[in-house]
């Protein structure tokens, strides 16, 4: 059977693809733009279609020739008339699989209240579910509420909350009852439903065995880590808009997803019956209790195999065109800022350092200059510096660097970041290593596209900035390059 994967690049759809292969699929994928698929390992077993949902053209060319379609988008931090855009892409997508003879539909959803006025975001959900339900296509919508696992946005809001916070003056959410579900499950559940025999398109709840208030997925973390459990207060002035403020500036969840999430935490979000046993039975090893699904997160965190994570999900409203070529700058207001280096350290000791910037290893200059334009993006709504890194050593195209984005990586040699802090205009950040006698030669350059007046005055009120920041981050990788190269490995010595 061959399978379309909408929402490839995304925490469930990039698990769900290598796992789809491993069952025998066949299986093609639709991306918004395919070089953020260019290092992900299964890369060259799938058919990969570059398009947008938004285009109908594009969907019809992903959805011939295929058996099921799932459908793994949605806009958690959208802003604006997100709404409209999901809708239309969801009737794209019942259209098109509808016309081309598509065999099932596979949604994930979210679960909810019934009868309750919904946030927008979760009443979108919703209403994507019921597009594709009434397609005409046999359709199985999972509903599910949070997903543990690691690298997912619950689990990280749960994990930052508890740690920060020795004692916990919480909104009253922390009161509602969760019915949290491990990521593998979920993956377990949506490999099944396939082929799973269908009477009629229907939504599903799923979960996993325990019910919990908020405040015991936190203190269920806490036991996990090692950490003493937290006194928890529920106050009842923090609205949703409030909480999210707080949880923007107290964990590495930016406020445009947190608002979405807190307002889903509003109700009880747990399964309203259990008709999915019928269809597809629990998996042979029974479902994954909450702690041993925070522990099996915590050691692939440990151990560095986040095999996807919410730091990579794609920034609603940041910019997301490639860097225009050089002779392309014709006519334009563009502001550089370009520095090199020698240095006697050998080139591929400072492309590690290159490759390494960033999340723990910081960026190499004026940390207090750094940590300020964290918070100040924080304060605005922004990603912040805290987003941190997936892998602490290795990048990939598409890989969010803390308020940066890789996007462009010729891995040994050249490094391309793509901003989305908050910033007026469009910004990129390059590190280049090149080999040279006696060493390497490090080149480093900023480019700042400013967008109208406040642009040009931001980029000459930071301008005295700029000598100690990027002049300082130029000395330090180097110096740090040389430091590694002056390093021995003890089996070396021995050799």
């Amino acid at each position: 059977m061959r399978v379309l994967v909408t929402g490839a690049t995304g925490y469930i759809g990039g698990r769900l693809v290598p796992r789809l292969l491993a069952a025998g699929y066949e299986v093609r994928v639709l991306a918004r733009r395919a070089e953020r698929l260019r290092d992900v390992p299964w890369r060259d077993q799938v058919d990969v279609v570059e398009g947008d949902l938004a285009d109908r053209a594009s969907v019809d060319v992903a959805t011939r020739g295929v058996d099921v379609v799932y459908y793994l988008v949605h806009s958690m931090g959208g802003h604006g008339d997100f709404e409209s855009t999901e809708l239309r892409i969801a009737a794209n997508v019942a259209t098109a699989a509808r016309e081309h003879g598509v065999g099932r539909l596979v949604y994930l959803g979210g679960l909810h209240p019934a009868g309750e006025r919904l946030s927008r975001h979760l009443r979108s959900r919703t209403r994507v579910g019921e597009i594709l339900l009434a397609s005409g296509v046999p359709t199985i919508a999972l509903q599910a509420g949070v997903i543990i696992g690691s690298g997912s946005t619950s689990f990280e809001m749960i994990r930052h909350l508890t740690e920060v916070l020795p004692y916990m003056p919480a909104p009253r959410w922390v009161r509602s009852f969760i019915q949290p579900i491990a990521v593998r499950d979920v993956l377990y559940y949506l490999i099944a439903a396939a082929e799973v025999p269908l009477d009629a398109s229907r939504a599903f709840d799923i979960g996993g065995p325990e019910i919990l208030r908020y405040g015991q997925l936190m203190n269920g973390y806490a036991v996990e880590a090692g950490l003493p459990q937290r006194p928890i207060a529920a106050l009842p002035v923090l609205t949703p808009w409030l909480a999210g403020q707080w949880v923007n500036l107290v964990t590495p969840i930016p406020r445009r997803i947190a608002v979405p999430i807190i307002e889903s935490l509003q109700f009880d979000c747990v399964m309203h019956d259990h008709d999915i046993d019928r269809v597809i039975p629990p998996p042979p090893e029974g479902l994954h209790p909450y702690r041993v699904a925070v522990r099996l997160a915590l050691e692939r965190e440990r151990a560095g195999e986040v095999e996807t994570s919410w730091r990579n999900a794609e920034v609603a409203g940041a910019p997301s065109d490639p860097l225009p070529s050089d002779p392309q700058w014709a006519g334009h207001t563009v502001y550089l800022d370009a520095r090199e280096r020698r240095t006697s350290a050998p080139s591929r000791e400072l492309w590690r350092v290159i490759e390494g910037v960033g999340g723990e290893n910081g960026w190499y200059s004026f940390p207090l200059a750094w940590a300020v334009r964290g918070w100040a993006d924080k304060l605005t709504g922004g990603v912040g510096l805290r987003r941190g890194r997936r892998d602490p050593e290795t990048l990939h195209v598409g890989d969010a660097v803390d308020f940066w984005r890789v996007e462009a990586i010729d891995r040994g040699s050249f490094l391309r970041l793509r901003a989305e802090m908050r910033v007026p205009g469009r910004a990129w950040l390059e590190l280049e290593a090149r080999s040279a006698p006696g060493g390497a030669e490090y080149r480093q350059r900023a480019v700042f596209f400013p967008k109208g007046l406040s642009g040009r005055l931001y980029w000459w009120a930071i301008f005295p900035f700029h000598g100690i920041i990027f002049a300082g981050m130029a000395n330090r990788i180097t110096a740090e390059a040389e430091a590694a190269a002056l390093r021995v490995d003890p089996r070396d010595a021995v050799e």
